[in-house]
C-alpha cells in the first residue's frame, strides 16, 4: 500500500475520532527500515520492530469491510512479521473507550500492562485513558497463523 492509500483508509476508519494520519506521516514511517505494513485497501496494520520489541502503530479497517475478520487477520500477519524480524514481544496503545479494538486485542492474548491517564482528547473535548497492552510472541503466534491458514 502507498502512504496515500494508507492515509485514505485511516481517515475512513478513524473518522469518528477526528484525527487521521496524513500521507506524509505514513511516508515518514515507511521510510524507516524498522517499520512495515501488512494488508490491503480493506484493512492494514502498521508496525515497527526495534531489537526484540515490536510496536503496533495502527490497525485500520474500512467501515464497509468490518466484522469480516480482517482486523484479526491483519493483527496475526503483523505479529508473524514482527516475530520473523526478531521480536519476542509486542505492545500497543489503545483508547480505553475503543471497545471493538479492546475486544480484538484481548481475544488475541494481549494484556494491560500500563495506563496513561487522560491521554486522548475526544471530539467532545473529554479525556480518555490510553491502555498499554502487550503480548509475548513466538511459537504461539506461528501456531495461530497456521490455524488461520487452514480455515
Amino acid at each position: 500500500m502507498t502512504p496515500e492509500q494508507m492515509a485514505h483508509l485511516h481517515a475512513r476508519a478513524f473518522a469518528s475520532l477526528g484525527r487521521a494520519w496524513s500521507a506524509s506521516e505514513f511516508a515518514d514511517l515507511l521510510e524507516s527500515p524498522l517499520c512495515f505494513g501488512v494488508g490491503d485497501a480493506r484493512a492494514f496494520a502498521l508496525g515497527r520492530v526495534i531489537g526484540d520489541d515490536a510496536e503496533l502503530l495502527t490497525l485500520a479497517t474500512d467501515p464497509d469491510h468490518r466484522r469480516l475478520g480482517l482486523a484479526r487477520a491483519r493483527l496475526t500477519a503483523y505479529e508473524t512479521t514482527a516475530a520473523e524480524r526478531g521480536a519476542t514481544r509486542t505492545f500497543l496503545e489503545v483508547a480505553q473507550n475503543n471497545a471493538a479494538a479492546l475486544a480484538l486485542y484481548l481475544a488475541a492474548g494481549y494484556t494491560e500492562t500500563a495506563r496513561r491517564k487522560n491521554y486522548y482528547q475526544t471530539p467532545d473535548n473529554s479525556r480518555v485513558d490510553a491502555l498499554i497492552l502487550q503480548k509475548q510472541l513466538g511459537e504461539n503466534a506461528s501456531h495461530i497463523v497456521r490455524s488461520e491458514a487452514k480455515r
